[in-house]
């Protein structure tokens, strides 16, 4: 028996702690990968229909994934985060398949991408994409199979170098660094929140950080491989702290949330991602100074299933989307069976004071802000946050009234206007479930 549960098995011997407590002495442990795709697969960049699936012309800079694998002795967890655009249904569980042998199932396992647009068309690496069209690209076995190892190869990686951790959180409100993209006068969730992880040496070891917002910056013009300002954001972050940190960032509810550029930006596309993501490095790191470390923290985790809306179409579909993505009305009827899910589900994790609420899509940030409300008072975390683009991208989730009120957004929602209802509806009963566990 290891040190920390023995500990843990005294205690309730003795009756100081009441079974079922979830405080634990967590280890955790991290690793990264490089994700840029070699020449050689002529990777087309993903997030907009007007490049036609053509490959990348160059790196501006590299993208990587990251894993931080936590354990309490009993069981584990791992946060994946991806400068990518997002992740086709069938991926991760190819992923996982890769590491049944290891004890990782589809509970104990969230992926979160950045949702970067200078990254690697979703899918051109989703098997079920059968239909070979540029607008959305066109399916890649090599490219899927090299996407699929380096994730496994990954957090299999990250499992062997636990080492015991402290870990604490913080939330501030960013005036002006986002805004709504539907509305001039629409919601934003200007939270960032910190997640400052360190070793019980006292080096720093990983920070996980959460802001909302597009990685926008660049456009279908673009056409060199990046992680946009995030991957600025981690970088800088980086190097500023030292050591062997690890900077994960993930998004939020960012369907309808753009960045604000920052003044003194540059001129071009490429310049305007580096500095606004410089800024926000700079501001986390002095934010991360001041983190209060715990611990015997909260951890506890959990996968709720959720069946979903009858799949259809927008009205104004081929207005937007539809015109962008070169879809019609004959394609869609054979393609969102076979490449949407009828059922998909929602990771939570609580890490501390920190609840993490996967969404597995696009949310408006009114959505978002009412779970991360709800999450705070069913769990009672200081630091709610959602987990944006978790494990799979099904579409663009709004409520009915902006599902109705059409746009961008609402074409590229394909499962009706009760959508949003349903996802909140299931995370939160996920959340409650959460609860239950403690």
């Amino acid at each position: 028996m290891e040190r920390h549960q023995l500990r843990m098995w005294l205690l309730l011997v003795v009756g100081i702690l009441p079974s079922g407590a979830n405080a634990a002495e967590l280890r955790a442990g991290t690793s990264r990968v490089d994700l840029t795709p070699p020449a050689r697969l002529n990777a087309p960049l993903g997030g907009y229909g007007e490049r036609m699936n053509a490959p990348a012309r160059g790196v501006h800079d590299r993208i990587f994934a990251k894993a931080i694998v936590f354990t309490d002795g009993v069981k584990k967890f791992a946060l994946v985060t991806a400068d990518m655009l997002g992740f086709p249904p069938p991926l991760k569980q190819a992923i996982l398949d890769r590491l049944t042998e290891h004890g990782w199932e589809n509970e104990n396992v969230m992926l979160l991408a950045s949702h970067s647009h200078a990254s690697i068309e979703m899918n051109a690496i989703n098997p079920l994409n059968t239909f070979g069209i540029p607008q959305i690209g066109i399916y890649s076995p090599e490219l899927y199979e090299f996407t699929v190892d380096n994730f496994a190869r990954l957090i299999l990686d990250a499992e062997q170098k636990l080492v015991p951790i402290r870990i604490g959180s913080s939330s501030k409100h960013l005036s002006g660094w986002n805004r709504n993209r539907r509305q001039l006068d629409g919601i934003v969730d200007d939270e960032l929140t910190i997640t400052r992880i360190d070793t019980m040496k006292g080096e720093p070891f990983a920070i996980l950080v959460n802001f909302t917002a597009h990685p926008t910056f660049m456009t279908e013009k673009q056409m060199m491989f990046s992680a946009g300002w995030p991957g600025h954001l981690q970088r800088t972050a980086e190097a500023l702290i030292g050591g062997e940190v690890t900077v994960m960032y993930y998004n939020g509810a960012e369907g309808d949330q753009r960045p604000q550029g920052r003044p003194g930006a540059g001129g071009s596309r490429w310049e305007q991602a580096e500095h606004y993501g410089r800024e926000l490095g700079i501001l986390l790191r002095d934010e991360w100074q001041s983190i209060p470390l715990q611990t015997d923290v909260a951890f506890q985790f959990h996968r709720q299933a959720i069946s979903l809306p009858h799949r259809n179409w927008h009205p104004e579909f081929m207005k937007t989307g539809g015109k962008e993505y070169g879809l019609s009305e004959r394609v869609l009827i054979d393609l969102l069976p076979q490449m949407f899910p009828a059922r998909t589900a929602s990771c939570s994790l609580k890490l501390g004071d920190l609840a993490i609420v996967g969404i597995p899509g696009e949310m408006s940030a009114s959505l978002g802000l009412q779970i991360k409300v709800a999450t705070r008072k069913a769990l009672g975390s200081k630091h709610s946050v959602i987990g944006g683009l978790a494990d799979e991208w099904i579409s663009y989730i709004l409520p009915p009234n902006e599902y109705d009120s059409g746009g961008y957004e609402a074409s590229v929602s394909f499962y009706g206007r009760t959508l949003g209802t349903v996802i909140v509806d299931g995370a939160l009963a996920g959340v409650k479930e959460l609860a239950g566990k403690e």
